[in-house]
C-alpha cells in the first residue's frame, strides 16, 4: 500500500524522469531501508545468531508494498528518523514468532547509513552508464574535428587559434576524470554496523562469539564494502561521495558552459541537436540540455559543502550532523544523475559548424596570431621591436580595417622575410593535433 508521496519533480526538469530519480525517490529509500533490515537478519542467521526461518520471515515481510510511506514520514518526526517507525511496522508484519529477529542489536543509524549507501550504489550505476555515453560521443567529435580550427578564447577575447578536436578532447578528459572518481567511490561504499555506540556490544550480548565478524557478513548480504570500523562519526564515505558527485557536476558543467557560449546567436559555432522552444519567441531553439546541466553544476558545490560540514560529528553518534546529510545527498545524486543523462544527449546530438569557426578566425584581421608573429620576427627585429611593432600593427588593423598581413608586408625591415606561411591563422594551431591524439589514447 505504498502511497504516491514521492517528489514528482515539477520544479526539477534537470532530473525528472532520469534513472537517478527512480533510484533516489522515497520508494527507493524505503526499499533500501527494508533491504538493510532483511540483510541484517540474514547475516545474523549466517553466524547462527538467529534462525534461518526467522531471517526468511524478515526478508519476506520486508516488502515495500506493505508499508505506507506517507505515514512513516509523519511518524519519523517523533524519533527524528524513519527507521524507528519502520522497525515497529516491520516487527508487526513479521509477527510474534520471529519478530525478535528484526533490527536485532542494531541502531537506527546502522540501517539509515547502510540504506543510504545502497541508494547511492544503485543511483551511480546509471550515472556511470551515461558518463560512458558522453565520453564516447566526445571521442568521436574530437577525432572527427581533430584539425577543425576555431579561435581560442581567454578572458572572453580571441587569444590564439586552437581546434575543436582539442576542445572536445578536453571535455572528454574531464568526463573521464569524473567517471574514474565515481567508479572508485562506488566500489568503496561501505555497510554500516556498530550498534548503539559503535562497539558491537549488543551482538555479543545476543550470543555472538566474535561480533567483529558480523559487519563483513552484513556487507556481503548488501553487496557493499566491509567497513574497517563503524563510521557513525567517521564520515569519510559521505565526504568522498560528495566530492565525486561535485566533481562530476563540474566536469559536465564545463562542457555545458562552453556549448552555451559557442551556441550564442552571434557566435553559432555549435548548436544542440534538438533545441528547446520559447513560450514567447517562435524563432528560438534554446540550448536546454546545456542550461539544465549548468544549473546542476551551480548547485552541486553548495550541497557537497553541507556533506563536508558533517565530517565534524561529535561523540560516538552525532545530533544533527548525520541528519543534515540525507536531503543534500539525495539532491546531489539526482542532480548529477540528471546532468549525466542530459550530457549524453547533448554530446551525442551536438552539431558543429566549422564554417562559422573559420570565419571567426578572421575577425581580428590576423591579429589572433600576433604573439606567434612577435616571437618569430624577434630574430629579425629584436624582441622588443617585434613586440612593439605587432602591438602597433594590430591596433592599426582594427582601426583601419586592414589585414595584419598587408601591414606587415609594408614594413621595410621585413622586405626579405617570407610572410605568407606565417600569417594564416588556420595553420597556426601548434601541437593541438598531437595533444588531441594523445588525449584520445586514454580509455
Amino acid at each position: 500500500m505504498t502511497s504516491a508521496a514521492s517528489d514528482t519533480g515539477l520544479l526539477a526538469p534537470g532530473w525528472t524522469g532520469s534513472p537517478a530519480a527512480a533510484e533516489t525517490g522515497d520508494p527507493a529509500f524505503l526499499r533500501a531501508l527494508l533491504d538493510a533490515e532483511a540483510a541484517l537478519a540474514r547475516a545474523q542467521a549466517a553466524l547462527g545468531l538467529v534462525t534461518a526461518e526467522a531471517a526468511a520471515a524478515v526478508t519476506e515481510a520486508a516488502d515495500p508494498g506493505r508499508f505506507d510511506i506517507a505515514l512513516l514520514a509523519v511518524r519519523a518526526r517523533d524519533g527524528g528518523n524513519p527507521v524507528i517507525p519502520l522497525v515497529a511496522e516491520l516487527t508487526r508484519s513479521v509477527g510474534e514468532v520471529h519478530g525478535a529477529a528484526v533490527h536485532r542489536g542494531a541502531t537506527s543509524q546502522d540501517i539509515m547509513d547502510s540504506a543510504t549507501m545502497l541508494v547511492a550504489h544503485r543511483a551511480l550505476g546509471p550515472v556511470l552508464d551515461d558518463l560512458d555515453r558522453v565520453q564516447r560521443a566526445l571521442a568521436r567529435l574530437a577525432a572527427e574535428h581533430r584539425d577543425t580550427v576555431l579561435p581560442g578564447r581567454t578572458l572572453t577575447q580571441h587569444a590564439l587559434p586552437t581546434t575543436f578536436g582539442l576542445k572536445a578532447a578536453g571535455w572528454r578528459s574531464l568526463v573521464l576524470d569524473a567517471r574514474d572518481r565515481v567508479r572508485t567511490v562506488r566500489a568503496s561504499l561501505p555497510a554500516q554496523l556498530g550498534g548503539a555506540a559503535g562497539t558491537l556490544a549488543a551482538f555479543s550480548a545476543y550470543g555472538a562469539d566474535d561480533a567483529t565478524a558480523l559487519p563483513a557478513a552484513y556487507a556481503r548480504e548488501l553487496g557493499l564494502r566491509e567497513p574497517l570500523l563503524p563510521w557513525h562519526t567517521l564520515r569519510t564515505p559521505l565526504a568522498d561521495l560528495a566530492g565525486c558527485l561535485a566533481t562530476t557536476a563540474g566536469a559536465l558543467g564545463k562542457l555545458a558552459a562552453d556549448v552555451l557560449t559557442l551556441s550564442r546567436t552571434e557566435i553559432a559555432e555549435v548548436s544542440e541537436g534538438s533545441g528547446g522552444g520559447s513560450s514567447a519567441m517562435p524563432h528560438k531553439a534554446n540550448p536546454v540540455r546545456s542550461t539544465l546541466i549548468a544549473a546542476a553544476a551551480r548547485r552541486a558545490p553548495q550541497l557537497a559543502a553541507t556533506l563536508y560540514g558533517s565530517l565534524v560529528a561529535e561523540d560516538e553518534r552525532p545530533a544533527g550532523a548525520w541528519h543534515a546529510e540525507w536531503e543534500p545527498l539525495r539532491d546531489l545524486l539526482r542532480l548529477v544523475g540528471g546532468a549525466a543523462r542530459d550530457a549524453a544527449e547533448l554530446a551525442e546530438g551536438l552539431r558543429v559548424h566549422p564554417e562559422a569557426m573559420r570565419q571567426h578566425l578572421d575577425i581580428t584581421r590576423g591579429s589572433i596570431i600576433s604573439e606567434l608573429l612577435s616571437a618569430e620576427l624577434a630574430p629579425v627585429l629584436g624582441r622588443a621591436r617585434a613586440k612593439e611593432l605587432l602591438t602597433e600593427l594590430a591596433r592599426r588593423a582594427e582601426q583601419e580595417g586592414r589585414e595584419l598581413s598587408e601591414l606587415l608586408a609594408a614594413v621595410p625591415e621585413l622586405r626579405d622575410v617570407r610572410l605568407a606561411p606565417l600569417v594564416d591563422p588556420a595553420r597556426r594551431t601548434g601541437s593541438a593535433g598531437v595533444l588531441t591524439d594523445r588525449a584520445l589514447e586514454r580509455s
